[in-house]
């Protein structure tokens, strides 16, 4: 990755704080952004800045401010708890800003420069609970995912001529802050991280730095485009 410039959203914790960590060890230059200054502001050989995707005006900006782009990884988004009747049409609508919506924002800015400079590599976050498989509890989130996978199948089609690759990662159970918020809020956090253990067939959940290793992977990977790659730990099998 020496001399590729690597944009990252959401970079201040969890897997997109192990992929920017992950993408400077292998030479890439990284602009991490977030909102979160003090989650970035402890993060070590990479550039840094604030970054709110919900704001098209801001990413707009902030692009058209940065030197070309080589890499992009779209890694912000929500999980909602809750099935359809739990859901709240404000629930869908924030996470299809923020999980879809906001792919859509930097993705349109970053692609003119590909486009002209005739390569680049675009990695959007989704998860294996969207189409690929069906997850109790996550309407919203499910939802909005299996809208990422067919952003990204469409953004790969219309440029696959154009030298740009996109691809989509979907994940299973991933340590992160955000996860240990989301048992915590069951009530009872043991309980909950168990069951979430048990319906992994390795027998547990993933570290943020296996995800951020096939970040890397996919960005090099100059023949795959297009591509909906599962890291589940065998939950799909």
């Amino acid at each position: 990755m020496t001399g590729q410039r690597v944009v990252i959203t959401a970079a201040a914790q969890g897997i997109g704080r192990a992929s920017a960590l992950a993408f400077a060890a292998a030479g890439a230059e990284v602009i991490a952004t977030d909102i979160n200054m003090d989650g970035l502001s402890t993060l070590d050989g990479c550039r840094t800045a604030r970054l709110d995707v919900l704001d098209g005006a801001a990413v707009a900006a902030f692009f058209a401010d940065l030197e070309p782009v080589d890499v992009l990884f779209n890694c912000a988004g929500v999980v909602h708890a809750g099935g359809i009747l739990e859901a709240s049409e404000a629930d869908l609508e924030f996470a299809f800003d923020l999980n879809v919506r906001s792919m859509m924002r930097t993705i349109r800015a970053v692609l003119p420069g590909m486009v002209d400079r005739g390569r680049g590599a675009i990695i959007n976050m989704s998860s294996v609970a969207s189409s690929i498989k069906g997850v109790p509890n996550r309407f919203a989130y499910s939802t909005t995912k299996a809208a990422v996978l067919g952003l990204t199948k469409s953004v790969a089609a219309d440029h696959v001529g154009h030298g740009i690759r996109c691809n989509a990662i979907c994940p299973g159970t991933v340590q992160s802050p955000s996860l240990d918020d989301r048992l915590a809020a069951t009530g009872d956090a043991v309980a909950a991280r168990a069951a979430f253990v048990a319906r992994q067939p390795m027998g547990r959940i993933a570290d943020a730095a296996e995800i951020a290793d096939l970040a890397v992977y996919l960005a090099g990977a100059t023949y795959t485009t297009g591509q909906v790659v599962c890291i589940d730990g065998g939950w799909t099998l």
